[in-house]
């Protein structure tokens, strides 16, 4: 009987600090909640348990976070990727862009910016650009590609292996540059930016002249003879 009694006991005991417990946690849920309910409250101007922020201060703007059929208000500096910012009198508040592959937007039908594999073009966001159009970048632009090709250049000066002469025939080359820049797998799509043609050099260089000259003197003073008093000079072509 004894034996009994202290086993009722011990589970009243049991149940009682199980109680406890789980009356400990739920205070500490209940307090963890309400200091977030109080964070996301701090920029609001009115608030609401269940929705979150209500009103915002004039610089602000209301973002509401819809969750199926609820939602949550915050107040943000700026809007969320897909979202713009819209002024009204009484609050500012985020819209949603229309088009879902736009990041960002000026209006709900104007998009500045689109997500990745995507291409902007007058407001809107594509996955090829439009006729008439190239990529650039993350934008498509109107007209063709030679537009962004400069002008060509001068010739560079008729050489061959480093030299201007020597040889009969040589290279020159000349070069364009672009007028806007544009990223490498694009710029791989331009028309030729350099060009090189065969040219006619000189075919004497002017060291070799000078040892012409020496050679002609030699051969001249070969060809001189003393006569008499007089040293007389045969003609060269003797």
């Amino acid at each position: 009987m004894l034996r009994n009694l202290l086993l009722v006991q011990m589970h009243w005991q049991l149940s009682a600090l199980s109680l406890f417990f789980q009356m400990l946690i739920l205070t500490f849920a209940a307090r963890k909640r309400s200091e977030g309910w109080r964070q996301d409250c701090r920029s609001c101007v009115e608030c609401s348990k269940e929705n979150g922020c209500l009103r915002c201060s004039e610089r602000l703007f209301l973002f509401l976070n819809r969750d199926g059929m609820s939602h949550h208000g915050f107040c943000v500096h700026s809007c969320p990727t897909g979202h713009f910012g819209l002024r009204g009198k009484d609050v500012n508040r985020c819209m949603k862009c229309k088009a879902p592959e736009c990041e960002r937007c000026f209006n709900k039908d104007f998009c500045t910016k689109c997500k990745k594999e995507y291409l902007l073009f007058k407001g809107k966001c594509f996955k090829s650009c439009p006729d008439g159009t190239f990529a650039n970048s993350t934008d498509c632009i109107e007209g063709s590609m030679f537009n962004l090709i400069g002008s060509w250049g001068e010739w560079s000066l008729c050489q061959h292996n480093g030299t201007s002469c020597g040889v009969r025939w040589g290279q020159q080359s000349r070069t364009r540059g672009l007028t806007r820049q544009m990223p490498e797998e694009t710029e791989t799509l331009c028309p030729a930016q350099s060009e090189s043609r065969k040219c006619r050099m000189k075919k004497s260089c002017p060291k070799d002249r000078r040892k012409n000259g020496r050679g002609d003197r030699k051969k001249s003073e070969k060809k001189s003879k003393v006569v008499g008093n007089r040293t007389v000079t045969d003609p060269i072509w003797r």
